[in-house]
């Protein structure tokens, strides 16, 4: 008999999950466009249409520019139009970008107005993607409502990595198979059938009531945008300069060192679904945090690959629930009418962190060697860590008072 409730329960957590996917699936689409070209553009800037290694760089780069300047607006438009609107602007935003690669290999005799429709492309793919992965999230928020709000970012982080891991080698095969050209159709037929699947998806209404000014919401969640950017910079360090430092001690591996962050990053959004609802977004992100520290003090203590490995598995792991953990409280502390434009703010905050990471990190790395970078940054998340259990100390308190 009791087998039968487990049984009951079980199915209610898939089908919930079922209906979560159905939504955040966009976001997954709307990455593979970003996936798909990463490996393949710098290349084809630099090898094929004879720019240096700058204009290289910043066809890839503008993608990012433009995501991080248009997220307030993604935000306020979902809750203004309801999400289910914006998800399709944003994903006919990737299809133009598709259409941009095109018309750039149909003007490869004029490398000038090529280059530039490749930037036009990269500009407005940022654009797309920020309003479908803001939707995609709204979206699955009001299917299966504001509780389960932590297993909905959640899913969407999957589609988000899983999109970009299977995006860059596939679309180097296809490249390889037809050229740009080949690619960006792929791209435009891939956009295609997701509008034609979101349209078809039952709309949920933006808010009624008014909503406040972005100023006003960033200046109560800029707090739990920090400790999501002082989380993220693990993740910086982990994805940008583990081949280097791999490199720095003679070994090989580095790939498997990513491979491993990447597994146990998805790995735990699987294994730990319910932790937010059940736990609290604070507590799980303080567990959060601690993983993540002691992974990257394993990475910068190292003397073996395999504790490498196990550093930056754990940093994956601990990185896993950071953003969701947070973002279940910070979207809580404004009004509904305004949970698009917060969940844009605070997303801002990692956009942020892992633009100037890279740069920061490269520097001290150049003066006090590779390893330092990941010591420092694990003693930033460790500040983290310390604010976030201060945060929880207060709610305690002011909820026993």
């Amino acid at each position: 008999m009791s087998e039968q409730p487990a049984t009951e329960a079980a199915q209610s957590g898939f089908r919930l999950n079922l209906r979560i996917v159905s939504t955040v699936i966009f976001n997954f689409a709307s990455y593979l466009t970003i996936g798909l070209p990463l490996a393949v553009l710098p290349g084809y800037v630099h090898d094929v249409m004879g720019f240096s290694a700058f204009w290289a760089g910043l066809v890839i780069s503008l993608q990012y520019l433009s995501t991080l300047l248009s997220r307030p607006y993604a935000g306020r438009y979902a809750d203004l139009w309801g999400p289910k609107n914006v998800v399709i602007f944003g994903l006919c935003g990737c299809f133009l970008s598709g259409l941009f690669y095109l018309l750039a290999v149909l003007n490869l005799d004029r490398p000038v107005l090529s280059l530039t429709l490749l930037c036009a492309g990269r500009l407005i793919l940022g654009i797309g993607q920020s309003f479908a992965g803001t939707g995609s999230t709204l979206w699955g928020v009001a299917t299966v409502g504001s509780l389960h709000i932590g297993r909905v970012i959640s899913w969407n982080g999957i589609c988000t990595y899983g999109a970009m891991a299977i995006g860059a080698p596939l679309g180097v095969v296809i490249y390889h198979a037809g050229g740009l050209m080949l690619l960006s159709v792929v791209i435009m037929a891939i956009i295609v059938t997701a509008i034609a699947f979101a349209w078809r998806r039952p709309a949920v209404k933006g808010s009624k009531g008014k909503p406040m000014p972005f100023r006003a919401v960033l200046g109560k969640i800029y707090g739990f945008g920090l400790l999501l950017a002082m989380g993220s910079a693990g993740f910086g360090v982990i994805a940008t300069f583990i081949t280097l430092f791999y490199q720095d001690k003679g070994w090989q591996g580095a790939a498997f060192a990513l491979t491993m962050f990447s597994a146990a990053f998805v790995g735990t959004r699987l294994l730990f679904p319910n932790s937010i609802n059940r736990y609290g977004g604070l507590k799980v992100a303080m567990c959060c945090f601690a993983v993540e520290a002691i992974g990257l003090f394993m990475v910068a203590g190292s003397f073996a690959p395999w504790m490498a490995h196990l550093g930056a598995f754990l940093t994956g792991a601990g990185f896993s629930l950071v953003f969701p953990s947070i973002g279940v409280v910070a979207v809580k502390v404004v009004p509904q009418q305004n949970q698009g434009s917060a969940l844009a703010a605070y997303t801002t905050f990692m956009d942020l962190s892992l633009g100037i990471t890279g740069p920061v990190a490269g520097f001290l790395m150049s003066y006090t060697g590779v390893p330092v970078i990941y010591l420092l940054s694990g003693l930033l998340v460790c500040v983290a860590l310390l604010v976030t259990l201060r945060m929880q100390l207060r709610t305690t308190t002011e909820t026993a008072g």
